[in-house]
C-alpha cells in the first residue's frame, strides 16, 4: 500500500442515472482528503463463464480483476432489486473470486454500501453482498450496515446533500482504511 490508499468503488447498477453510481461519485469526492477513489462501472463485464476464464479472458473482466487487485480496498455499492443485490454486482464478485483461492478479492478489504429510493435503503441486499464477498475470501469491514434510504434526496449531481449521510458513509470509509492499515501491518 502506498502512503495514499487506493480505493475502488464499484457501482452495482447499469442504469445511466443509477443511484449506486451517484453514490460512488459522491463518495469519491467526499473521501478525496483521505484516499484516491476510482469509480468502476460494470456495463461491459460479461456474465461469468468458466469456459472463458483462462489466459484469454474477456477484456472487461480482465480490467475489473486488475482494478480489484491494484486497489488497497474495494467498496461495493449495491442497489436493491427484489430484496437482493443486482446480478451485475454479484457477477463482479464472481469474476473477482476466480481462480478459486487465488482471486483478486482474496484477502482484500471490502466495504458494502446499499441505497434505495425507498425507506429501507437497500438493507436487504447487504446480507447477500457480504456473504458472497466472504465466500470470495474478502475481508468485509465490520461496521454498521451502510444503507442509504431515500437516496434521491441525499445524493444529487454526484455529491452528498445530507451531512448526516455523508458522515455515516465516511465513517465506513474510515473503517475500511483502518482494515487496510491492519492488513499492511500483518503483511510486514
Amino acid at each position: 500500500m502506498t502512503d495514499r490508499p487506493k480505493l475502488l468503488a464499484i457501482s452495482g447498477s447499469l442504469r445511466a442515472a443509477a443511484f449506486s453510481t451517484a453514490v460512488a461519485h459522491a463518495l469519491k469526492d467526499a473521501a478525496a482528503p483521505k484516499a484516491d477513489v476510482t469509480v468502476h462501472l460494470l456495463n461491459d463485464v460479461p456474465f461469468y463463464n468458466q469456459d472463458e476464464d483462462g489466459e484469454t479472458q474477456p477484456a472487461a473482466a480482465a480490467a475489473l480483476r486488475a482494478a480489484m487487485a491494484a486497489a488497497d480496498g474495494v467498496i461495493f455499492i449495491s442497489p436493491e432489486y427484489n430484496y437482493g443485490t443486482s446480478g451485475a454486482l454479484k457477477n463482479a464478485i464472481d469474476w473477482g473470486s476466480r481462480p478459486y483461492a487465488k482471486g483478486a478479492l482474496l484477502g482484500k478489504a471490502a466495504l458494502v454500501v446499499t441505497s434505495s429510493p425507498g425507506s429501507t435503503g437497500g438493507i436487504r441486499a447487504q446480507a447477500q453482498v457480504r456473504e458472497s464477498l466472504s465466500a470470495a475470501g474478502a475481508r468485509v469491514v465490520t461496521y454498521p450496515h451502510l444503507a442509504i434510504p431515500n437516496v434521491g434526496d441525499k445524493v444529487k449531481d454526484g455529491a452528498f446533500t445530507d451531512e448526516k449521510t455523508k458522515g455515516f458513509v465516511l465513517g465506513g470509509v474510515d473503517a475500511l482504511l483502518r482494515e487496510i492499515r491492519l492488513l499492511k501491518l500483518a503483511a510486514e
